[in-house]
């Protein structure tokens, strides 16, 4: 059992905060780096990064290549007989890294590299300057594709502004505020309350993209510098994506790393890990915006793959693109948003960064340092895809384990799945009639003006759920932001192919 039992022997991570057009490094040379440094920091030869037979990356915004994977192996001199390349989502990171410790522990592979990087920032100043970087576009042969892909919205979603996360993630907030019963300013607290403390990591995080410490109120109260984007989210509770920053890990056999010499000190061990996918998929066929069943059997499952219980875990970094990702972990676990223990060991995707499909290398690398320095004995990390769809999950631990014990990241049971796929519900395209309001957000633009209301009601006659628009009056959509919106009433008409709700 020891000799197939995975293992993390290093990780490593960057955030290149000063990054100009003239120093812009490409995906590849920036996961070169995290390799080596990674390998470096195992405490074995750093010449090992030859021996990596296993190379999964995350989906990297903005560039592709025939074959990512090909490129890095070229540039480390490595020669990998597996080659994963992920999709689009939150949830690869983990699913890359859960893959790896399989294929470790079946003897498919002795020496694995997951990681991934996010250069959007780089993007975003080559676009303002006119510019165009020449970054490799090649790699010979083509990756497996791994994960479940697919367009988080359909063509409903879409037409009324359900189209980015900036405006999906308001939706779940708002129904959980209502489910909790709390009133918009203690709503608005609460918000601040969790965040704050995601600031104070981050300000002590070296790799952090915004290292800055925020009190709650500073986080929730809309200034010109934290502006609203969409109700009830500021500025500084939205996921920062125009970052330059890079994660990875490196796993091995234990036979492999006894031959590599990794100082046995040095090894955080697998424990376990799950996937788990949102089913109904689209969040317009939902059957609630309080609940998220999948995120609760992925977590769960992950805790009975590695035999550790909630409680055993001293480190949690939970996914935290928005206030609402976070908030439904904690909901869907019973947990409390003050757990001692804390949410987050980097700070979170607003302050630490890490988006574009990579977030949770960072929390990986950390997760690694941390249980290395023993403050702590287990570790769990999570993942989020598209809109609370695709969630997974990893369990780290400084301690080997028992005897007897087999590795796992399976699935849940079919009979656990049945118990909360609820059948979804029916959607009316065209709607007319009296209505109720189910959730709802509201657009800023970016002067941080509301221009648009996004609903999501139900009608009264039918039951029938309906996605529409308000009209788009300022004044209106202001006085909307005053009031608990779920729960109110209306009329919904269908005219020029599009729903359009009035509130009473």
């Amino acid at each position: 059992m020891d000799s197939i039992w995975p293992i993390v022997i290093g990780a490593a991570q960057l955030s290149d905060r000063e990054v100009t057009l003239e120093t812009a490094a490409n995906p590849i040379k920036m996961l070169a780096r995290i390799v080596r440094e990674a390998a470096e920091s195992s405490g074995g030869d750093p010449r090992l990064v030859e021996s990596i037979d296993t190379i999964g990356l995350a989906d990297t915004l903005g560039w592709s290549a025939q074959n990512p994977p090909r490129l890095l192996a070229d540039a480390i001199g490595a020669k990998p007989a597996t080659e994963w390349q992920s999709g689009v989502g939150g949830e690869s990171a983990l699913a890359l890294t859960n893959d790896a410790a399989m294929r470790i522990a079946s003897g498919d592979s002795q020496l694995a590299f997951v990681g991934g990087c996010n250069n959007i920032r780089a993007f975003g100043l080559a676009r303002k300057a006119g510019f165009r970087f020449d970054w490799p576009t090649g790699g010979a042969g083509e990756p497996i594709a791994v994960g479940k892909s697919g367009a988080g919205s359909d063509q409903s979603e879409l037409d009324v502004g359900l189209e980015m996360p900036i405006s999906v993630y308001p939706i779940f907030e708002n129904a959980l505020r209502a489910a909790h019963g709390q009133s918009l300013d203690e709503h608005r607290r609460a918000m601040g309350a969790l965040f704050e403390p995601f600031t104070r990591i981050a300000a002590a995080n070296p790799y952090a993209w915004f290292p800055v410490e925020r009190s709650a109120e500073e986080l929730c109260k809309p200034t010109s510098a934290n502006r609203m984007i969409c109700f009830p989210y500021t500025k500084f509770l939205n996921a920062v994506m125009a970052t330059d920053q890079s994660a990875g890990v490196l796993l091995a056999s234990p036979t492999m790393a006894r031959r590599l010499g990794i100082p046995e000190e040095n090894w955080i061990y697998w424990r376990g890990g799950a996937l788990e996918i949102e089913d109904p998929w689209l969040i317009s066929l939902r059957p609630s915006y309080s609940e998220s069943p999948a995120l609760k059997t992925c977590h769960e499952t992950a805790f009975a793959n590695a035999r550790i219980a909630l409680d055993e875990i001293d480190l949690i970094d939970f996914y935290s693109c928005f206030p609402s990702a976070v908030s439904m972990a904690c909901q869907m676990l019973g947990l409390a948003q003050n757990d001692a223990r804390g949410l987050t060991l980097t700070g979170g995707l607003p302050y630490a960064g890490g988006p574009g499909n990579s977030y949770s290398f960072h929390s990986l690398a950390v997760a690694v340092t941390r249980l290395r320095e023993k403050t702590g004995e287990h570790a769990l990390v999570t993942g989020v895809g598209w809109y609370l769809t695709k969630h997974s999950a990893t369990i780290l631990s400084r301690r080997p384990p028992s005897a007897g014990q087999a590795p796992s990241a399976a699935p849940s049971t079919e009979a656990t799945q049945a118990s909360w796929r609820a059948p979804a519900v029916t959607l009316q395209p065209e709607a007319n009639g009296a209505a109720t309001v189910e959730t709802y957000t509201i657009v800023h633009d970016r002067d941080g003006r509301p221009v648009k209301g996004i609903i999501i009601g139900r009608l009264t006659e039918t039951d029938q759920r309906f996605f529409a628009n308000t009209v788009p009056d300022p004044d209106l959509l202001a006085d909307l932001e005053k009031i608990e919106l779920i729960g109110t009433h209306g009329s919904v008409r269908h005219q020029e192919g599009r729903n359009l709700y009035i509130p009473d």
